[in-house]
Order: C-alpha cells, then sequence, then structure tokens
C-alpha cells in the first residue's frame, strides 16, 4: 500500500494565538477530509521560520525540507495544499520547490490559492459578509490585503470589483504592499458622506500586519490614520482561517488538485 502525506503550507506567523485560530483549523479540517494521508506542515516565510525557532525553539520545516522530510520518510504521494490567497510570488517559490522533487514521488497534486477561480472570488465574498456588521447602510467596511508587486496583485482590486457586483458597495480593500493603497480609497470615499469605517482583515491569520500596521497605536496604523481625518473607527479582527467557508473551500481546492 503507497503512503501518502498531505502537506498544506502557509505564509506563517509569529502570533500563536491567531495561528492556533486559522492555520491550525485549516490543517485539521484538510486532515478530517483526508484520513488516508498523514499530514505534515510547511511555512514559506524563513523570517518567520527562523523567529519561531529563535523565540519559541519551535522547529517548522520551508517547503523543501519538508518535501525531504517526506522523501527520508518513504512517502510514495503527497498533497499539497498551499494556504495562501493569491497566486503570487509564495505560490510560485513553492511551485518551484516541488518541481525539484517531482522525480521522487510516484505522484505529487497541487491544490491551488484562495482566489483562482472566477467561482472562487464570489465564494470568498460570501464568505466574508457571514461576519459583516449587520447594518452596512451608514459604514464603511475597509478590508486591509497584503498586496504584493507581483502581478497577481491584481486579485485584490478584481475581489474589490466582485464584492460590488454581489450588492456590496460600502466593502473597499486596500492593500499594505499593494494596489489599491489606504489613500486610494480615502479619496475614492471623500465624496460619500459615510463617516463609520469598520476595519477588517483579508488575510488568513490577524498577525503583525493586523495588529501592528491596522489597528495600531503607532500614528501610521490605518484606525490612526482615518482617526485624524474625522472617520468613526472600530474593528473585527477575524482572520479568514477562523471562517468555516474560507477552510471549506481551501479543501475544494485539495479535492481538485491538479498532478504535477
Amino acid at each position: 500500500m503507497k503512503k501518502k502525506a498531505l502537506l498544506v503550507v502557509s505564509f506563517g506567523t509569529s502570533y500563536e494565538e491567531t495561528r492556533k485560530k486559522t492555520i491550525d483549523k485549516i490543517e485539521e479540517d484538510l486532515a478530517n477530509n483526508f484520513p488516508e494521508a498523514q499530514m505534515f506542515r510547511a511555512f514559506t516565510s524563513q523570517m518567520i521560520i527562523n523567529k519561531l525557532k529563535k523565540r519559541d525553539g519551535l522547529m517548522i520545516n520551508n517547503p523543501k525540507e519538508a518535501l525531504n522530510e517526506l522523501v527520508n520518510l518513504g512517502f510514495d504521494e503527497v498533497l499539497i495544499q498551499p494556504t495562501h490567497i493569491i497566486n503570487g510570488s509564495e505560490f510560485e517559490g513553492l511551485y518551484s520547490d516541488i518541481i525539484e522533487f517531482k522525480s521522487k514521488f510516484s505522484k505529487i497534486e497541487l491544490g491551488r490559492p484562495l482566489l483562482t477561480s472566477t467561482e472562487d472570488y464570489v465564494k470568498v465574498v460570501h464568505s466574508m459578509s457571514q461576519i459583516f456588521p449587520k447594518d452596512l447602510e451608514d459604514k464603511i467596511i475597509l478590508l486591509m490585503g497584503h498586496g504584493s508587486e507581483h502581478h497577481a496583485n491584481a486579485a485584490y482590486p478584481c475581489l474589490d470589483y466582485v464584492f460590488k457586483e454581489e450588492g456590496f458597495n460600502n466593502v473597499h480593500i486596500a492593500t499594505v504592499e499593494g494596489f489599491p493603497e489606504l489613500d486610494t480609497i480615502i479619496d475614492k470615499t471623500k465624496s460619500q458622506s459615510i463617516k463609520n469605517v469598520t476595519l477588517m482583515p483579508l488575510m488568513i491569520v490577524a498577525g503583525d500586519h493586523i495588529q501592528n500596521d491596522l489597528v495600531g497605536d503607532e500614528e501610521d496604523s490605518w484606525k490612526n490614520i482615518l482617526l485624524s481625518k474625522g472617520y468613526n473607527v472600530d474593528s473585527i479582527i477575524v482572520g479568514m482561517g477562523e471562517i468555516e467557508q474560507i477552510r471549506q473551500l481551501f479543501i475544494e481546492h485539495a479535492e481538485n488538485a491538479v498532478l504535477i
């Protein structure tokens, strides 16, 4: 009988509390859905891997290390599911790592990131809407995405468009490291009389960017920038990995994984 592994690959986080609510839950749901496979974890952020090792004594493999371990343990088949949101540089780096191991397994299957098909965008919109405040008429929902210089950053304005196409006209997306930026959304909403803003993560984990860049006490946090411009600001801090429907979408992607 062939030994099968399930490798769940995340960017990673050094925040234990949000990791338990998000990455751990995604891994648990995937493991329950593929009971014939033994589950393993990898992070793509070497910086986070190094930090966790030094600070907590926690040893987490990067994808290459994880795949080497699976080879050494005698696994024949591996199903790899990333928890990345976009098909960006992290996913491309993962794919490059996987290709190096193609001859070392009888079968490698790879699931896609969260936002891949048009249907994914619609499902993410309605999954996120489950945790929105009930009355959106006098409120702007501002979602913080990570953003990227990679061309896959186009997923963020696309998702923003799909929110509005699905009837969520007061939902806007801005990114930390890509487009749209916070200033883009502030300029875009100036003509509206709405002065109430709810900040929310558009990230799998509510880690450093959310705790500091979104709702931190520093002058340049989004919360404080908006307060300084006269907005009333509150927040709902829920990592996307906490939302059951989002986790289910990763399961669907794993079930439809492609052969490498």
